[in-house]
């Protein structure tokens, strides 16, 4: 089977490349832990133009219907970049627990930047604080939702820009493919973290070009490039399980709680990966606020147990085969 993206989806992923180089993300997601979300409101006003947003959206509410696989294209570059917000819940899960609702329209134009809990994988909603729309999801069903209490105390995440809320529900329970919205937030979950940890090692392989030790650049030290190696190897090996894992979606297939989860513990345990081998690259320099590789250390600690931690897809897949 083929897993190579076409040339027009080689494109997609290069215009938002460049949108987002551009954009100064790495403010973005500190002022968006900050409570600052403006910065980050206008890289997500550039995903819009560029369709990230509207992927999932049907046609009849100005969507484009895409598939999958263009999910998985958009959403590593999106993980790639450490976009701040509920990424994966507004772009992945709520045009698909929203399928008839005619807000879509709204989440394809940008105008409406949706969070979701699902519980008992995602119990609490992250980012409802900044979203417009809240959705409680469980079992078939999907209602609106409001945070819990007065002015709703955020639980930290030790992704600053990914508070994380208990809500309730606030309207009528409709019915929703919740079952189906799940996959694609785990998938949505897997592509960024392949890309987080793409991310960490290009940053790591040229940091190794310059910092120097006794004498020599590290990089030319045979422990770093097998370590950085062993990298390469774990992300080009989960980044065919997340496009296999979209095929099974796209198609329907019986096999796609077992695609979809093995993907995700492929590329939480290669982001992992990623993120020690250049905390280790970097040195002490690499955990402090101020280097732009922290946010990615922390990001792909926090997305490794979002949408179901890898214990939790590790038993999904072996009672897929057994």
């Amino acid at each position: 089977m083929n897993f190579e993206i076409d040339e027009q989806q080689r494109d997609f992923a290069a215009s938002i490349d460049a949108a987002l180089a551009a954009a100064d993300v790495p403010a973005a997601v500190r002022a968006w832990g900050d409570g600052d979300t403006a910065p980050g409101r206008k890289v997500w006003s550039q995903l819009t133009d560029l369709g990230v947003t509207a992927l999932l959206v049907p046609e009849k509410y100005d969507g484009i219907d895409a598939s999958p696989v263009d999910l998985v294209v958009a959403l590593e570059r999106l993980g790639y970049w450490a976009v701040p917000g509920p990424v994966t819940e507004s772009i992945a899960v709520a045009p698909v627990l929203l399928a008839d609702d005619e807000r879509s329209s709204a989440l394809a134009s940008g105008e409406l930047i949706a969070t979701v809990a699902m519980p008992p994988l995602v119990p609490r909603a992250v980012n409802a604080d900044v979203a417009g729309l809240t959705l409680l999801a469980a079992d078939g069903k999907v209602s609106d939702a409001s945070i819990d209490g007065q002015g709703g105390a955020a639980h930290d995440s030790v992704d600053p820009s990914r508070k994380l809320f208990d809500v309730t529900a606030s309207g009528d329970n409709r019915p929703a493919d919740t079952a189906r919205a799940y996959e694609f937030g785990v998938l949505a979950t897997a592509a960024q973290l392949v890309g987080a940890g793409q991310a960490m090692l290009d940053q790591s392989v040229e940091y190794a070009k310059q910092r120097t030790q006794f004498g020599r650049t590290i990089g030319s030290y045979q422990a770093i490039k097998h370590k950085l190696a062993d990298v390469l190897i774990a992300v080009e090996l989960a980044r065919p399980l997340i496009y296999g894992a979209a095929l099974s979606l796209a198609e329907g297939s019986s096999d796609t709680a077992r695609d979809v989860s093995a993907a995700k513990v492929a590329a939480a345990d290669a982001a992992l990966l990623a993120a020690r081998s250049a905390l280790q690259t970097h040195g002490a320099i690499g955990f402090t606020q101020e280097h732009d590789l922290s946010l990615s250390l922390l990001r792909v600690q926090a997305l490794r147990s979002a949408w179901g931690d890898p214990t939790a897809h590790r038993r999904r897949l072996l009672e897929a085969i057994s």
